[in-house]
Parts: C-alpha cells; structure tokens; sequence
C-alpha cells in the first residue's frame, strides 16, 4: 500500500486490511531538498508511520530520491529551460509510483500495489481499465493516463468508488490523524513559501522577455522569467490597447519575446503530439479514433478525433484554448467517457 501520508491513502489502507488482506505500507522518500507541501516533507513520512501504527499495518521507507530527481525534477527543470510546460505528478506515477513500485513490489512477492488516487479499475471485456473517481470533483484519472493494462491488472485503487466527505468520515472511524488534513495541492518538491521561480532560479538562468500583442504589435509589458510563462495563460497578462483580455500564444525564450493575443486570435482546433510519448492501454486505438480529451488535471473534456496517420495529433469538433506544449493530454473512449484509453504529451506547433 503506497501511503503518502494523506488521509486517501490512509483510508485505503483501512479498507484494504478491513477487508481481510495482508496489507504492507511503503512511503516513498523522493524529494532530498527541502519540502513544506505535498507527500515529500517530514511530517508526511511520520503521519504515514503513525497511521500504520494504528492500522496494525508493518511499514517501510523507500528510498528514490536519485530516481526521482533523474525521472521527474531534472526533467520539469529542463522543460521549463526549453519553453515546455512539463507536469511533474504525471511523470512521477509514470516512473515511480507505477513503474519502480510494481516492479519491487513483484520482486517481493506481493500479489498487488494499492494507491490512494480518486480513481478505478473496471473490467472490460475481460480486461481491466482505468475509469473515472466517483468523486468528479476529486477525481485523478488525468493524472493516470499513462497506465498500461499489464499495470492496471497489478494495481488496487480502494478508494475509487467513495467520495471525499466518505472518506474523511471513514478516516474519522477508524481513528486517523489524517482525517481532516488539508489536500496538497502544490508540486511537492518546491517549497510553497518560495515558489516555482526561486526554485528554477537556483537551477537555471531565466530569461526576460517582452510582451508583445500580435494583433497590433504593441508592447503590453516585460516579465522576469519567460521560463514560467504558459501558452494559452491569461493570469497576470496584461489587457491590450482595447482593454479587453489577452492570452499568451507563444514563448520564444531564443528572442526573449511572449505573443499574445485575444481569445478569438489564439482558439485552436488541434494540438501536435510527441509520437513517442503516445501511450494507450488498448493497442486497438485507431486513426481518427473518437475520444474525449481532456488537458489538464480539472479541465473539461472536450470531443475531438485521434489521428495517427502523417502525423500524431488530436482534432476538436470546436475551437479549444491553447495547449501548453509539454503538457499531457488524456483520452477518454466516445462511449463510455469515463473509461481512459490513454495519453499523450503536447508537442510544438
């Protein structure tokens, strides 16, 4: 059971070992830097500890920290070096929570891994899928959009079927600490106090660039770092000469220049994809497959078609705001929207 010290995976691991399973806890120790949010600081470690403590549960520490800086940091700091939006949760259940896990997890001889993420495995025609939480609005499917079927088959989510406010009630029964503790929701190796920025700075050199409104040429302002500049982000861009709201279009971090443009100028109708980060749990997806896609972790699916001839890209049946390339997408079956059939990274225009 991977307890990250959160009461979702506090819970599931109740469930599990209520239900009579032989239930181990491991916490993962990823971050070697300071931390004050998300499942690597100190204090998550202990909760975890002290909720197996309670449960009856044994408990073990396992060490990536070389694994989680060459697989999730060094990458999220590199795409950021190359204008890329990177997402580094997706990355870490891609190498570490769904990869090296599993994979000491069978060499130990356990039968299955358990997780705490609002999500589940169906059965479909006689294999397992990823499906949607019951929670939408906790639901983590988009974050595991990357998983095989040979990992789906290996892998428990407990508490998939429940909502929030249930599993807090459930952690509350049985007596968690973690009952009422806050969600992270920051990335959990930059320290919230600080922010993303010093965290770059201290790795990177960051450029400054200039504001520029494609649609009239005007200068609109400067900003620091482009490096944290997203395509398709409205907040802190300035409004035009019009005063109406701009978004960013593109970042070129080589002439230290950010486009932006009105909502109209920058809609797309579809978004490039890095063939080799194409990902699908059923080798059946075809081209012009139907889906839902959806580009981030609480953003809205919207219908469009997978093509995979000449070259890989996603098609919406409407006009969509810009994706930031290097961000994941996730495609849901046009049947049964709550199914995940896979994921892919954006790529450059």
């Amino acid at each position: 059971m991977a307890m990250s010290g959160g009461v979702d995976s506090s819970v599931a691991a109740g469930l599990l070992r209520d239900a009579g399973h032989d239930v181990v806890g491991a916490t993962l120790k990823l971050w070697g830097g300071v931390a004050d949010s998300g499942c690597c600081s100190v204090a998550d470690v202990d909760d975890a500890r002290r909720v197996a403590q309670v449960l009856g549960v044994d408990h073990h520490v396992f060490n990536y920290t070389e694994e989680f800086e060459r697989h999730v940091v060094a990458p999220f700091v590199a795409g950021h070096a190359a204008g890329l939006t990177p997402n580094p949760c997706i990355e870490c259940n891609k190498h570490l929570k769904f990869d090296l896990l599993i994979d000491r997890a069978t060499r130990l001889g356990f039968d299955a891994v358990a997780t705490g993420h609002h999500a589940r495995v169906l059965e479909r025609a006689g294999r397992p899928v990823l499906a949607r939480g019951a929670d939408a609005a906790k639901d983590q499917s988009y974050v595991l959009g990357y998983l095989s079927t040979p990992q789906l088959a290996r892998l428990a989510l407990p508490i998939g079927a429940m909502t929030k406010d249930a599993v807090r009630r459930e952690a509350e029964r049985l007596g968690l600490r973690t009952w009422n503790k806050p969600d992270s929701q920051d990335v959990c190796f930059i320290e919230a106090a600080r922010g993303r920025e010093v965290f770059l700075r201290s790795r990177i050199p960051v450029t400054p660039a200039t504001v520029v409104d494609t649609s009239t040429g005007d200068v609109l302002g400067h900003v620091d770092a482009a490096e944290l500049v997203t395509v398709g982000q409205r907040r802190g861009v300035a409004p035009g000469r019009d005063g109406e709201r701009r978004y960013v279009t593109n970042v070129d971090l080589a002439a230290g220049r950010v486009d932006v443009g009105r909502l109209e100028e920058v809609m797309v109708t579809q978004v490039p994809l890095a063939v080799d980060s194409l990902s699908v749990a059923d080798a059946a997806l075809g081209d012009g497959e139907r889906v839902w896609v959806q580009a981030s972790a609480h953003g809205v699916p919207r219908r469009a078609a997978l093509w995979t001839s000449e070259r890989l890209r996603v098609v919406f049946d409407e006009p969509v705001r810009p994706i930031a390339p290097g961000q994941s997408v996730v495609f849901y079956a046009d049947d049964d929207p709550e199914v995940v059939l896979g994921a892919a990274a954006v790529a450059r225009p």
